[in-house]
This record gives structure tokens, sequence and C-alpha cells, in this order.
């Protein structure tokens, strides 16, 4: 009987022990469902979140860059380069190639590919379009300041466009339309790389999007499900907000990770019957100790300088970019939620809680804005 109590105590205790330091972390059902819509906006814009602004004369001065300053008819010059194949030396891979505008800003590949099917060397993910210029630094590393140094990357990798600044000169030039555009919008200089990367970045810094969130941001209490609501709250509450934070929700930081590494944990286990779940016990659940990552190390990169410093992802539209992480090892983005919950947080998220948080974050896809921008093309 002493041994029996004993191993009650013991279970219990370390029940008790795993909620009061966070590993395990309640669903807050009654926490989050007593908190009306206008306190919970209250308090994500305390914390920074912010909603993308519908018109542009708002949205403007939240991409604003004194060196490149924004006018229609750049916008549209840009736009027509950005997707414009004649960029890469075998003409077949355009800005547009890896960055679908219509599809979440990204590829939706574990990895670039370039000129001749040749993929990034280092099995880079390709980071989203959309919003990538309210971020304060470009690139998994963080290496460009914005996105008129960023467009500069791409065409000039071998890996991927392989041109040289007198390549895309000479190929602009020669084109009647484009040589025209830049006579207009660039009297000055004329066409240069610096100019043509100017151009792209114009048209970048227009992609903002805006959804469902943003709706409840700016008011609309049944813009987002009460699910979604929960996932919000549990994101301020829990500390995601910390990183992935700004109009963008992320893209303002460069960040460690993974910051715990974990040989094994101790995880909960439960069952599911008639519909609902119940807690069974603890298992031990082995994680590899020999990767870097809680993932594979696929393609060796581990940051700026080898430091394991990212940039924070831009969390807008995450549900339409998988997979997920610079090297696109994890697929579904439950699984990533999980991990940065694990590593970053060192907290064991339930079922429901990531149900919650995966609700919020599908508030965040939208469609770029139409702008009052015109969109003409220079192209013959």
């Amino acid at each position: 009987m002493k041994t029996v109590l004993t191993i009650l105590a013991i279970t219990f205790g370390v029940f008790a022990l795993y909620f009061k330091i966070g590993l395990i972390v309640p669903a807050s059902k009654g926490e989050t469902v007593a908190m009306e819509s206008h306190k919970l906006r209250e308090l994500a814009l305390s914390r920074g979140l912010k909603p993308v602004p519908a018109s542009w004369e708002e949205a403007k001065s939240a991409v604003y860059n004194p060196q490149n300053t924004i006018t229609p008819k750049k916008v549209a010059l840009g736009k027509s380069l950005y997707f414009d194949t004649l960029l890469s030396s075998d003409g077949t891979v355009s800005c547009a190639t890896c960055h679908i505008i219509d599809d979440g800003g990204d590829d939706n590949l574990p990895t670039a590919v370039g000129v001749h099917g040749m993929k990034n060397p280092s099995h880079l993910n390709s980071p989203t379009v959309l919003n990538a210029a309210l971020a304060k630094r470009q690139f998994w590393d963080g290496r460009s300041p914005d996105v008129e140094d960023q467009a500069k990357g791409p065409i000039q990798a071998p890996f991927e466009m392989d041109m040289t600044p007198k390549e895309v000169v000479e190929r602009v030039s020669a084109d009647p339309g484009y040589k025209r555009g830049f006579a207009e919008v660039f009297p000055d200089e004329g066409v240069t790389f610096d100019t043509v990367t100017k151009a792209i970045a114009a048209y970048e810094r227009t992609l903002l999007t805006r959804g469902a969130f943003d709706l409840f941001l700016d008011g609309d209490d049944d813009a987002i499900s009460d699910k979604a609501k929960k996932g919000l709250y549990l994101f301020i509450r829990l500390g995601c907000k910390g990183c992935h934070t700004g109009m963008s929700v992320g893209g303002q930081s460069l960040q460690r990770f993974p910051l715990r590494r974990y040989n094994s944990i101790l995880s909960p286990e439960s069952r599911l019957v008639n519909g609902k779940r119940y807690f069974v016990g603890f298992n031990w659940q082995k994680i590899s100790a020999e990767e870097p990552f809680p993932f594979p190390d696929t393609g060796g990169f581990h940051g700026r300088n080898g430091q394991f410093l990212f940039r924070v992802p831009i969390l807008r539209n995450v549900t339409r970019t998988a997979p997920y992480f610079h090297n696109g090892s994890v697929k579904r983005i439950e699984d990533a939620v999980k991990i940065m919950a694990r590593h970053q947080l060192g907290l064991l998220l339930s079922d429901e809680q990531v149900e919650e948080i995966v609700a919020f974050l599908k508030t965040l896809e939208g469609e770029p804005v139409k702008y009052d921008i015109s969109d003409r093309g220079y192209r013959e």
C-alpha cells in the first residue's frame, strides 16, 4: 500500500511540477472565452500587433524609403521587371518564379530552384515577398537591410538568375519599352543595375496584404472565429508575439534558433473518447541529439556567421507558405508551431492549443491590397 501511495504521489508531483514550470500549458478555455473581443483587440494592439492599412495614403508611410521614393510609373516599371525572365541568364527564371504573388509570395518548395534547374546549395527555403518591405532585415541571415539591396542578390547568384550587373544593363537597355520607361522614371540615371533593382523594390513595397486579422484589429468583432481568438490570446500570452510582432508579424529582428535542445522530453499522452480528449499519463519522447535542429540539418546552413542567428520569419500568409523553416524540412504548420513552442519557449502544447494557434495564423492570410497605383507595364 505504501509503495502504491508513493508511486501516486510521485506521479501527481511530476504532473503538478510540469504545469507549474510551464512545460505543459493549460488550454485556458475560460480565460480566453471570458475575454471580450474589444479587450483582446486592445491587448493585441498594445503588444505591437498592427493592421495593414487599407489605403495607400496610410500604407506608404510604413514602407517609405527616402532613397527610393514610390511613384505609379516606377511601380509599373518594377512590376514588369519582376515578372520578366529576361533578367536570368537562360531566360527561364524571374523574381516571380520563386516568389509567386498569388500563392503566398513563395514557391512552396523545400529549396529554391534557379537557372538550369539548379538548387540552392544551402538548401534554403524561399521566404515570402509579400509584406517583405515591412521587415527590418532580408534573407534568412538578415544580411540585407532592405528590399532594394535584397533584389541584387538573386539576380547575381549563379544558382538563381546567374547574371552580372553589366549583363542586366545590356539586356534591359536593348528593350525599347524598358529604355523609354527608365528614361521617364530615372531621367538622370537611365538604366543601371541600381535603378533596375530600385524599380523592382518599388513594386515589392506595394505588396502588402490584408485579411481577417486586419478587419478584427480595425474593429470587426466577427471577422475571426472564437477559436482564432483563443489562438490569438495564446499567441500573446505564451510569448510568440515577442519576436513575431509589428505590422508584418515578424521580420523585425534576428533571433537564435533553437534556444533549447532536448535529447528526450516528458510528453503528455491523451486519448480521444466519444469526442472528448482525456489525459492518460506521460511518455518519454526521444529527440535526436545528433542534429543541431529539431529536424534534419539539410544544407548545413546555421544562420548568420554560423551562429544559429536567423531572421524571424514573417507570419502573414504563413499557412500558405509550407514547407517551413530555413531548409523546408517541416511540412505541416501544426508541427512548426509545436517545434517553436518547445524549442524557443520551452513549452509542450496540447493538440487543442495547437489547433487554436493555427486557427489564428489562418486569419493572417490575405491578398495583396489593390492600392490606387497604376499597374501599366512597359514591355512591347
